[in-house]
């Protein structure tokens, strides 16, 4: 087991043990010892779900109030004028056969992949390289839409996918520590609320087993709901 630095010891010896009300959890995870860079604040939510079941998944995605506090990298998988309005959303790549070859090749220098219907011929087979990242687009998600360009401008307002894994977890990215605290919450309450909003009909007993906000390099808090 990987030794804990000064600073992280210090932290721990700071967390909360008991769950705290949201805006408490936040003014919690902002008090532990700084790192020296703006950490990425993230949720995740433990949910009763079973993951082998097609009716229990929990995915979907969400442009949250604040923002996420960086710029996603986004390409774009268009033709036409489809294309050009890509562009001029602000997508950083937009191209078809070639983009697809560059991907095929190993790169993967961005965050967000989304692609027209007509694209998907193409983009099909890049799902063993998008795939284990998580960028494989998606008409669930949205990232399959024959707008790309609306879709870009949610990402790049602070947009964010999520969906379960085989525990049963949804997390995401829900800001920076240099947030304000308001801020902050607003967004953790959209993305919880959102996930809640989302409870599949298939699943009994619990389904929000557990919900917990952590920064990069901080202990988690957890919340109480």
């Amino acid at each position: 087991m990987p030794k804990l630095s000064k600073r992280l010891k210090s932290a721990t010896k700071k967390r909360p043990s008991d769950p705290l009300p949201l805006k408490d959890a936040v003014v919690a995870l902002k008090g532990f010892d700084a790192a020296k860079f703006d950490q990425s604040v993230e949720v995740a939510m433990r949910l009763g779900v079973d993951h082998t079941q097609a009716d229990q998944i929990v995915r979907g995605s969400i442009v949250l109030p604040n923002g996420i506090g960086k710029v996603q990298r986004i390409v774009v998988f268009a033709k036409g004028p489809a294309a050009k309005a890509a562009e001029v959303a602000g997508a950083d790549e937009v191209g078809d056969d070639e983009l697809a070859k560059k991907i095929l090749g190993g790169w993967t220098d961005f965050d967000v992949c989304i692609a027209t219907p007509d694209m998907m011929k193409v983009v099909g087979p890049l799902g063993r390289v998008l795939g284990p990242r998580g960028l494989m687009p998606s008409p669930r998600a949205g990232t399959v839409t024959p707008d790309p360009a609306s879709v870009v401008e949610e990402y790049k307002a602070g947009k964010v996918e999520f969906r379960n894994d085989k525990g049963g977890n949804v997390q995401a990215i829900v800001g920076k520590l240099s947030f304000d605290a308001d801020k902050l919450s607003e967004n953790i309450q959209a993305f919880v609320d959102k996930v809640v909003g989302m409870k599949p009909s298939a699943v009994k007993g619990i389904y929000v087993k557990s919900v917990y906000i952590s920064a990069t390099m901080s202990p988690s808090v957890r919340l109480a709901v």
